[in-house]
């Protein structure tokens, strides 16, 4: 089930825009059909900069992770992600992220893609 939750994570994560520390606060509940499998609230502290006189910019993040599983006991876990955008073109953004979080089992997740701006 965490596993679930955790690519729920994924996919509703930004990246970076801006340099400098930052905090994030991000709640992300789950379903599989009509059922509810829980939510994970992450209070991350994160660093945002550029990559020396590109347009690449990088992201990491990282803090308390509150597992809240439907019909099972929270638990306080730790969570984090890091990632790398690049300016393609004018309007296109690429992007790559990876994301862990711990418990029983350590889950990780890694995403890239490509956004196109009009």
């Amino acid at each position: 089930m965490k596993s679930i939750i955790a690519a729920g994570i994924l996919l509703a994560s930004g990246s970076a825009a801006v340099a400098g520390p930052y905090v994030n606060l991000e709640s992300n509940s789950g379903r599989v059909g009509n059922d509810y499998t829980g939510s994970v609230i992450e209070l991350h502290k994160g660093y945002e900069g550029q990559v020396g006189e590109s347009d690449a910019g990088y992201y990491i993040q990282a803090g308390p992770a509150f597992s809240l599983p439907n019909g099972e006991d929270a638990e306080t876990n730790f969570s984090g992600k890091a990632g790398i955008v690049y300016d393609a073109t004018e309007n296109v953004e690429v992007y790559k992220e990876v994301y862990f979080i711990t418990g029983s089992d350590t889950s990780w997740n890694v995403k890239a893609g490509a956004t196109y701006r009009f």
